[in-house]
């Protein structure tokens, strides 16, 4: 009779136990907003800690707490340009100097081909 009783259900995808009689964690419910204006409530534990964002349930877009500030962005620092990796190495002084010797023997090969 055993057998019969559970052939045709899904062990494992389903539980059988009831929650009559249990008595579930306190929960709060926490709103999120998106860049978008969806708004996301989630059931959260109470004693859990509470993330500043979530993921939007409509767009995938990070969703920031109704009641929270926003975060401080990262100070990021600027690219370095090859001017400035140039600048790194040599002088302006230099880089003249440099000019100078190249557009003299440019010059001096037009002499040459002229």
């Amino acid at each position: 009779m055993g057998e019969r009783a559970l052939r045709g259900t899904r062990l494992g995808a389903t539980s059988y136990e009831n929650d009559r009689n249990t008595d579930l964690a306190p929960r709060q419910e926490v709103s999120y907003t998106c860049p978008k204006g969806h708004l996301t409530t989630v059931p959260l534990a109470v004693e859990a800690e509470i993330p500043t964002t979530w993921e939007c349930r409509s767009c995938g877009s990070p969703a920031l707490r109704v009641d929270a500030e926003q975060p401080q962005q990262k100070k990021a620092k600027p690219p370095r340009t090859h001017w400035d990796m140039l600048l790194e190495r040599r002088s302006i002084e230099d880089l003249e100097e440099v000019l100078n010797e190249r557009l003299a023997i440019l010059r001096e090969q037009r002499r040459k081909s002229a």
